[in-house]
């Protein structure tokens, strides 16, 4: 592996979205990531259509760069294989509810006896204490609870969902790998591990930020549609005469002017100044202007006044965006049977280092090449096969 995580080696348990995406950013910034996948439950990303062959388009993407071990981890060997592992691996994360690694003999207690210096990531939905810990719950869930749902939305229809996972990313997949990668640094000095108790919820809460903190400050709280970012000024999308959208944000003064002399309203300047929550009737007026005409028409009125405009893209349309081109953000990778597919590249450029990318493996890819390693002989790997311990098709 190339890049600055290099030196960083994972063992990754979990499944769906949180973990797998966190160790997907890692593996594509060098660290060497060991799945740890169950051989009789399939992990549901890979069910999710679009799919290649039996395997979804975005399990190929957010498994990218790692290796597979088929391991049952309620099997009696199970316990010895991973704890063989430890003197290799450094990392873990995981994202089982709190006490399923402990039943296991996996806990962070037991191993931390074995591994000192380990550091191990645990991402749940509310956390490893409290009332909430044992509860179920989704991004949809964590949004809810943390406030964020509550001026998300509009006024006429309440809280809206967004096309990506906010939570489960923002506040699951980023907090871990920024954990992780502190208490990386810290153990450079200290040479000790730590816990880390991610709560996608909590970490959800922490999103709040601007409107968090005035609220909290005066105990007021923001409602849809009444702050400068949720639609309570002009700062808004606007729908074309093809349905398609414009996204406004010319919210300083400067940006502001240079919108509404393009569209040639500069008398609505000033109307721009009512207090939040008091811009419906101007928003209404640039929606019937912007409604004259179709997106292209927009696109090209905008194309060189630099007033903070742009068109609501679809992914294909992004994808073949001159940005996109420009900043490198599509990668080809080949599979198997040398089918290309495309996936978005990683975002963080260095100046040191390219990523290199490869396609997710298959469950259990991996397994006799990790036995091996860590020392397994021809026979006991045979007898882990034969009882069920793990699975593999590389034998």
């Amino acid at each position: 592996m190339n890049g600055p995580l290099k030196q960083l080696k994972i063992l990754d348990f979990s499944t769906l979205l949180p973990g797998p995406y966190a160790t997907m950013l890692m593996a594509d910034m060098g660290a060497q990531v060991l799945r740890i996948e169950s051989p009789t439950r399939a992990d549901l990303m890979k069910t999710m259509p679009p799919k290649y062959g039996d395997i979804s388009y975005a399990h190929l993407a957010i498994n990218r760069n790692k290796k597979s071990l088929a391991v049952d981890l309620k099997q009696p060997d199970a316990r010895d294989i991973i704890i063989a592992l430890l003197d290799e691996y450094d990392v873990i994360i995981e994202q089982f509810r709190p006490g399923v690694m402990k039943k296991l003999g996996l806990g962070y207690s037991e191993l931390k006896k074995i591994k000192p210096e380990l550091i191990y990531c645990s991402i749940t939905g509310y956390g490893q204490t409290g009332t909430h810990k044992n509860r179920a719950g989704h991004d949809i869930n964590y949004l809810a609870l943390s406030g964020l749902a509550s001026y998300s939305g509009r006024k006429q229809s309440g809280p809206s969902l967004s096309a990506t996972q906010v939570a489960d990313v923002a506040g699951g997949s980023h907090h871990a790998v920024m954990g992780i990668l502190a208490a990386t640094i810290e153990r450079q000095t200290s040479r000790k591990g730590q816990h880390l108790d991610i709560s996608i919820c909590a970490a959800s809460f922490a999103l709040n930020t601007i409107f968090g903190a005035s609220a909290l400050a005066s105990g007021i709280d923001p409602d849809y549609e009444d702050q400068v970012l949720n639609g309570g000024c002009f700062y808004d999308y606007y729908q074309t005469q093809d349905q398609r959208y414009i996204s406004v944000g010319a919210l300083e003064p400067k940006f502001a002017a240079l919108f509404f002399e393009t569209i040639q309203k500069p008398q609505w300047l000033a109307r721009t100044m009512l207090p939040l929550g008091e811009q419906q009737a101007l928003k209404e007026d640039i929606s019937a202007l912007i409604k004259q005409h179709p997106l292209q028409y927009w696109q090209k009125t905008f194309a060189q006044v630099d007033c903070c405009v742009e068109p609501v893209l679809s992914i294909n349309e992004v994808a073949q965006s001159d940005f996109v081109r420009d900043r490198n953000m599509i990668v080809e990778l080949t599979l198997d049977d040398d089918k290309k597919i495309k996936q978005i590249a990683a975002a963080i450029q260095f100046t040191e280092h390219s990523p290199n990318y490869t396609v997710a493996k298959q469950v259990g890819e991996n397994t006799i090449e990790v036995l091996k390693k860590i020392g397994y002989c021809k026979n006991k790997i045979k007898r882990l096969l034969e009882n069920k311990t793990v699975s593999a098709i590389d034998h």
